[in-house]
């Protein structure tokens, strides 16, 4: 048996899906498309049956990509388990009045049930169920409440006879069920709703946005160094480091194996940043400088998802959003970029064009340092003051908006107006939220380990081979001539195709000025991906586009670091 869990976005669905499968889950690509959706299982009886949550639609009418797979997924279940927003509930019975006439058996979850009693909405249950002809269970994902019963009715699920109607014939059906089920009595606005009405204001919802974005990043920032600085570097430095040291004498201080193992050793010692071996930089760089970093961003915006403030973020950035090419829910994906670029670009399936997607992807390649470059930039450039990390932060978000003005204007093609429901504020709920760190968790550690160990084991046999020399002297020109950085410099840009953050670390013992540094940490930020994004925006744009782009960050790149070069120069 195979159940299906759809409805309109922003319904509550995926908390929904969470009570039911918990958190081993798969998220999947649909068959020729770049729509994620994911899957699980669930105990039913002495059964276990799949769970799968369908991307949400608003019509089996498709508009989009996304609502095109909602509709071909439909032949993939056996039940359909509608969630429906209790609060907004004439805008979503239009689809479930599509979905009773496909046949299929169908079983109602109200979801946000508690919400229709803070705002005074009444709605007669029986009633409801005897118009729909289905079983109608009122539920709150959030706590849980109800879900016992909605797993309890999915065998009862039925397809009753239900006409095919036209547009209007289906919203004039909508009004009058409306008119049977539901009463909305008078009551003043609570504190949230305030709220909720001044966060999509432009002047009062820029200040929230500023405030909530800036709060956001220093709590990231604080729970990513407490958790180096007390947790990581201490279990590393203490526990770690002599058993490295050990390895490192048993194999005679050098060597082949020893710098595929150790790596360099770096003053006599193993240093975790600089010696690039698979035991010392190839778990150190994953678990101490970037899982910290993914772990306190995750944590951030799953409570920015879970409070419903995100939906209202995307309203507001919109019209900004526009003048690059995208609408303002690319504001997602660009978040998620300051944790880490992989998701971010995965992120990027929920923009409905392959104009947007491509546009997207690019400017998060280019201009959204992660979180684990940042902590570099923030270590590295702040110790020469913290008005060149401004100018890092400033040239890039400078160019995010210049390169997005120019790829809006040169890629043709139209961004589609933002349709999206906007959930009421809510509590976080702490059991989703954090089953949603874990699975992000979980999935950024799988993904990005396999990827930094074999590009370490890669390095080391380059430079084993003398390769890094030769591209150095190629490209010594442009490095020091357009860029104005040293000679040595080239290894580090080189290091940074597969470690951005590793590679802003090797610009440590160069000596560079601080302008040097303001450049080559720019330069870094915008160049080339690292090797995990890169295999994801391979997977996500196809070969040439991926081509298209790289060549864009490079241009970009180039020109960004000798106009920087140039301005210290004069100044």
């Amino acid at each position: 048996m195979r159940i299906l869990l759809m409805g309109n976005p922003n319904v509550g669905k995926s908390v929904v899906f969470s009570r039911l499968t918990g958190v081993r889950v798969i998220s999947s690509n649909y068959p020729g498309t770049t729509v994620n959706y994911t899957r699980g299982h669930m105990k039913l009886g002495d059964d276990q049956v799949e769970v799968i949550d369908v991307p949400g639609t608003y019509t089996l009418e498709p508009t989009c990509e996304a609502e095109d797979v909602a509709l071909r997924m439909l032949d993939l279940g056996n039940t359909i388990v509608n969630v429906v927003n209790a609060t907004n509930l004439e805008r979503n019975l239009y689809l479930t009045l599509q979905l009773l006439e496909k046949k299929v058996p169908l079983i109602v979850a109200l979801n946000m049930w508690d919400d229709t009693r803070h705002r005074g909405i009444n709605i007669d249950l029986n009633r409801l169920r005897e118009v729909l002809g289905v079983p109608v269970v009122p539920t709150v994902a959030t706590t849980g409440e109800g879900i016992k019963e909605l797993v309890e009715n999915i065998p009862k699920a039925v397809s009753p006879e239900m006409p095919v109607r036209s547009r209007d014939e289906r919203w004039a059906a909508v009004g009058s069920i409306i008119e049977q089920v539901q009463r909305v009595t008078h009551r003043h606005h609570t504190w949230r709703e305030h709220l909720a009405d001044a966060s999509v204001r432009p002047f009062s919802g820029g200040i929230m946005a500023l405030t909530i974005l800036a709060g956001a990043f220093l709590v990231v920032r604080f729970i990513g160094e407490n958790l180096i600085g007390r947790l990581f570097d201490p279990l590393f430095t203490r526990f770690w480091a002599p058993v490295l040291t050990r390895v490192s004498d048993s194999l005679g201080g050098g060597g082949f194996l020893h710098n595929i193992f150790i790596g360099k050793l770096i003053g006599g010692e193993v240093d975790f940043v600089q010696s690039f071996g698979l035991l010392s930089s190839g778990l150190y760089v994953p678990f101490a400088m970037v899982l910290p970093y993914i772990v306190s961003f995750y944590l951030v915006l799953g409570l920015l998802e879970d409070t419903g403030y995100l939906p209202r973020l995307a309203i507001l950035m919109d019209t900004i959003m526009h003048r690059v090419g995208l609408h303002g829910y690319a504001i997602i994906p660009t978040l998620l970029g300051f944790g880490c670029n992989v998701p971010a670009v995965l992120a990027t399936r929920i923009l409905e064009s392959k104009r947007e997607r491509f546009i997207a992807a690019t400017l998060i390649s280019v201009a959204v340092p992660c979180a684990a470059l940042q902590a570099m930039i923030f270590g590295l450039v702040g110790q020469r003051g913290w008005e060149y990390v401004a100018m890092v932060y400033g040239t890039l978000f400078a160019v995010w908006i210049v390169l997005g003005f120019i790829l809006h204007q040169a890629i043709k093609g139209f961004t589609p107006e933002l349709l999206i429901e906007i959930p009421p504020y809510r509590l976080p709920p702490w059991r989703a939220t954090l089953q949603k760190l874990w699975m992000r968790t979980y999935g950024f550690l799988m993904e990005a380990i396999p990827i930094i160990l074999g590009a370490i084991l890669v390095i080391n046999v380059l430079y084993f081979v003398g390769i890094f020399e030769a591209i150095a002297d190629f490209t010594a020109p442009v490095v020091t001539g357009l860029l104005g950085l040293p000679k040595e410099a080239v290894t580090a840009l080189v290091i940074g195709f597969l470690r951005k953050d590793v590679a802003v670390g090797m610009l440590a013992p160069l000596a560079l000025t601080a302008g040097q540094l303001v450049v080559g940490s720019v330069v870094l930020a915008m160049f080339f991906p690292c090797i995990a994004t890169f295999v994801i925006l391979l997977r996500e744009l196809g070969a040439v586009n991926m081509l298209k782009s790289a060549a864009i960050m490079i241009a970009a790149a180039l020109i960004t670091g000798g106009l920087l070069n140039l301005m210290f120069h004069l100044t």
